[in-house]
């Protein structure tokens, strides 16, 4: 369980480690949590980005917006399927 209750978003967002870091700073500024701010920066870049990544799900709730997932597996549903279909024609 996260150490608090505030959502960050990772999935369809910038991957990039200082990208992730900014987000969980806004994240912690706009629920007026800022004084957790040093001791998850301390501890999320004490190592490797899959440390952060740990950090991150141990600090705040990652949420990934249900309605782009349910389009994205829509989408590659629909790809296999023609890929399927394809090599049924030939």
């Amino acid at each position: 369980m996260a150490k608090t209750d505030i959502a960050v978003k990772l999935v369809g967002e910038d991957g990039n480690a200082f990208a992730i870091l900014g987000r969980c700073h806004q994240a912690l500024v706009r629920a007026r949590r800022r004084d957790l701010w040093e001791e998850f920066r301390k501890e999320a870049t004490s190592s490797d980005y899959n440390h952060l990544l740990a950090t991150v799900c141990d600090y705040f709730v990652v949420d990934a917006d249900e309605d782009e997932d349910e389009e994205y597996n829509r989408w590659l549903e629909d790809s296999i399927n023609g890929i399927e279909e394809a090599d049924d024609e030939d």
